[in-house]
């Protein structure tokens, strides 16, 4: 970190991004306590690093690439541990929340479950677009490949997930 102005930056610029970040973390690691550990250990990197950003560029999206290499690093090395479903584990801040009334509908329950059927790749596409709202761009930046990539496995990966669902 070269000054005190980039210093206040990165705070500003991680605190914007803490929420989105673990929800991130959460859709790849499917694991509340480890999406909070990864996405502030993404962070930690990230600080460390900070002189490589470009403020031209999204931060996010040069965030993400740590945060995803962190998340599959810890997949990778923890392959004995089970890893169960992602919306199971979410913590909800009220009762009145959106996904405690979706938890509830049997139709959401089908998908949840057959999204969480999906390989890794195919379901952090499908949440990174779907649920995230993140542009082909943003995603291609991301996960660094094409943005014809992007729409290709997109399409095969929501192709999978409506056959699970029909399951």
């Amino acid at each position: 970190m070269k000054n005190t102005s980039d210093k206040i930056l990165f705070t500003t610029l991680a605190k914007a991004n803490m929420k989105r970040a673990y929800y991130s973390a959460l859709a790849i690691v499917a694991n509340h306590d480890d999406a909070m550990e990864l996405s502030q250990q993404a962070f930690l990197r990230a600080y460390k690093s900070f002189s490589s950003y470009d403020p031209e560029r999204n931060f996010f999206t040069w965030y993400y690439k740590i945060l995803r290499n962190l998340c599959l690093n810890f997949i990778r090395d923890s392959k004995n541990r089970k890893v169960s479903s992602f919306i199971d584990n979410i913590e909800y801040e009220s009762s009145e929340s959106i996904q405690f009334e979706i938890e509830r509908d049997e139709d959401a329950q089908k998908i949840t479950a057959a999204l969480n059927s999906l390989s890794d790749s195919d379901r952090e596409i499908i949440i990174l677009k779907e649920f995230e709202n993140y542009s082909y761009k943003e995603i291609a930046e991301m996960l660094e490949i094409p943005i014809g990539s992007v729409m290709s496995k997109l399409h095969y990966a929501r192709k999978k997930l409506a056959e699970k669902i029909k399951e």
